[in-house]
């Protein structure tokens, strides 16, 4: 971890919510942009520019629970330490960015914004999209992924989501602010029985992975009780031609491509059940 990361600014944004991030960041964010320009990458497709940036981050320290602050819920970037879900959504993000030719650091903070929470807007901690199926639905509905595992071949996933109502422990907020736990059950509840979800069984991953495209985004569903998706990352094809996973994969360790494929992989991992594949969608 970069030292400069411990002195965060805080700066107010439209009097509505508060954005932490150090000038570190902000180099890190320029200098992508600039790797984009030097690399004509805003030229290339989207998922050619999520593998690229995607690249660009390897060797990047793990760094657990970035997003939990104390106080209001706020925009929080940490460009030199992500976990798995904060890796991909700044990859999708710089390359939305760069795919729209959207290159300043407030355009990098409104499409963060925009993925990260439900809607698109800032509205307190519930707002924010804490269930990877629930990121799914709404980023489907903002035009920015296809789900594309049925297609694939899925079978229907049944989802018994309660993990974070059950556990408020283990949340900061939901511990200072038992209130957020109604509407955290709402959400589990809106998941649980008003939508459909579809899943690769990990038996069945070596049978589909030649249609995952490099760049899809692949989530690797979870057989711990109460819990929807263990871990996320980026499919990139190597030179063997099979599919591996891009990815910032647990404490002590860095961004990286595992060595194994992704059928290899997820077999390896007894708490992974499956995946769900999306597809990222041009910027229209």
């Amino acid at each position: 971890m970069i030292f400069a990361q411990l002195f965060f600014i805080v700066i107010t944004f439209s009097s509505l919510y508060s954005q932490i991030y150090s000038e570190n960041d902000v180099e890190v964010c320029e200098s992508k942009f600039q790797f984009a320009v030097n690399s004509d990458l805003s030229s290339k497709s989207i998922n050619e520019i999520i593998v690229e940036i995607g690249k660009s981050f390897l060797g990047t320290e793990y760094a657990a629970h970035t997003l939990e602050q104390d106080g209001d819920e706020q925009l929080v970037i940490n460009l030199t330490g992500f976990d798995c879900t904060t890796f991909l959504e700044n990859v999708m993000v710089f390359a939305r960015c760069i795919r729209q030719n959207k290159t300043t650091f407030e355009d990098y903070k409104n499409e963060l914004t925009f993925i990260r929470y439900r809607q698109g807007i800032i509205d307190g901690y519930p707002s924010r999209l804490h269930y990877f199926t629930d990121w799914i639905y709404d980023n489907e509905k903002k035009k920015i992924v296809e789900d594309i595992t049925k297609d694939l071949g899925g079978e229907e996933l049944t989802l018994d989501i309660s993990f974070m109502s059950d556990n408020p422990k283990y949340y900061k907020q939901l511990d200072q602010n038992p209130d957020f736990i109604s509407e955290i059950k709402k959400q589990e509840a809106e998941i649980n029985y008003c939508r459909e979800y579809y899943f690769i069984p990990k038996s069945k991953v070596a049978e589909v992975e030649s249609k995952i495209g490099n760049g899809d985004i692949v989530a690797f569903t979870s057989t711990i009780n109460g819990l929807d998706v263990n871990h996320v990352g980026v499919a990139v094809r190597m030179e063997d031609n099979r599919i591996h996973i891009l990815h910032a994969p647990d404490t002590g360790s860095k961004v990286q491509i595992t060595e194994s494929s992704l059928s290899e992989y997820v077999m390896s991992i007894k708490k992974h059940s499956g995946i769900i594949v999306m597809r990222v969608l041009e910027p229209g």
